[in-house]
């Protein structure tokens, strides 16, 4: 698969994303794909001290995900470049914690490195904003760990620009690694951020790395209107994870899946190949987060690099 740099990573033009990992995905099968993944040049994975698939509310443990990976990496670690996250509320009986203030960052890359049975992950990413917890700590937090080497890098995810540029100067201030990866919602229906986004990341050098890029499966060619919602799918199963009022496909976002749909056979692409192409062609855009439930979903990927 075609490759692209990351500071001074090369990771493939499509990310395997891990949300769905552990269930609607069985584990046997999440092993499968992950490994299948990597032995077919899909090394890019990206997970979150969060993740737990269909079970995830909030707060509830996490790490389920990240177990599975430390399985699935076995004599295969060497070969993946692994993402990982922080930010969300986790915790059992035993911790809980959020947020991105020091202690939690700390016990949080900890439990993440013994679940994945590796001593270090190549970007650790700040989940998401942390109000009550200043940028200093948290940025100085990142370049603690690149120091101490439990990390090779660092980056953000859904972070607004405003704060990006207020994160790049305290890296510049202190002589600190900068982040070296933005990932945000971005995809072919949903393109709002996306000015600010990739102008700000081009000019900083950060490379973008956007996830929910077949929108949460609206692209992928599954929903035709009048018809029901297909068995299997997002819609039918996971309704409050599709970011749909009232969980409804309206009459709107149906004219654009069938115009997008018009754009994909134009260029002789499947709808998800399109969705995907479409991305690797904006500007600074590194590599494609996608999550699939199974490895024939990838397969259709493959053809892109």
């Amino acid at each position: 698969m075609k490759q692209r740099r990351i500071a001074d990573i090369d990771v493939p033009v499509v990310c395997l994303g891990t949300m769905l990992l552990g269930n609607p995905v069985s584990r046997p099968d999440s092993i499968r794909m992950v490994q299948w993944a990597i032995d077919n040049g899909i090394t890019f994975i990206d997970t979150a001290d969060m993740y737990e698939g269909y079970d995830r509310t909030m707060g509830s443990p996490g790490g389920v995900v990240e177990t599975i990976l430390g399985e699935a990496l076995e004599g295969r670690r060497d070969r993946a470049v692994i993402t990982t996250k922080v930010g969300n509320a986790v915790g059992d009986d035993n911790y809980q914690g959020a947020g991105l203030g020091r202690g939690h960052m700390m016990h949080q890359i900890d439990r993440s490195l013994t679940r994945m049975r590796t001593d270090y992950v190549d970007f650790f990413e700040l989940h998401k904003p942390d109000p009550e917890t200043p940028l200093l700590e948290s940025v100085g937090v990142m370049a603690e760990l690149v120091k101490a080497g439990k990390i090779r890098h660092w980056g953000f995810s859904n972070f607004e620009a405003e704060t990006i540029r207020e994160m790049l100067t305290i890296c510049a201030d202190n002589d600190w690694p900068k982040p070296v990866v933005n990932q945000f919602w971005y995809n072919w229906l949903i393109r709002d951020a996306a000015n600010d986004q990739l102008a700000l990341s081009a000019e900083a050098g950060i490379a973008v790395t956007p996830y929910r890029a077949l929108a949460n499966g609206l692209l992928s060619g599954k929903y035709k209107r009048g018809a029901a919602s297909p068995d299997g799918t997002r819609l039918s199963e996971k309704s409050e994870w599709m970011n749909l009022e009232n969980n409804e496909i309206t009459d709107d976002i149906f004219d654009q899946l069938e115009a997008f749909a018009g754009d994909a056979a134009a260029a002789g692409l499947s709808p998800v190949q399109y969705a995907v192409q479409w991305l690797l062609e904006q500007p600074g855009v590194s590599s494609i987060v996608v999550g699939a439930r199974r490895i024939e979903q990838l397969e259709v990927l493959l053809a892109l690099g």
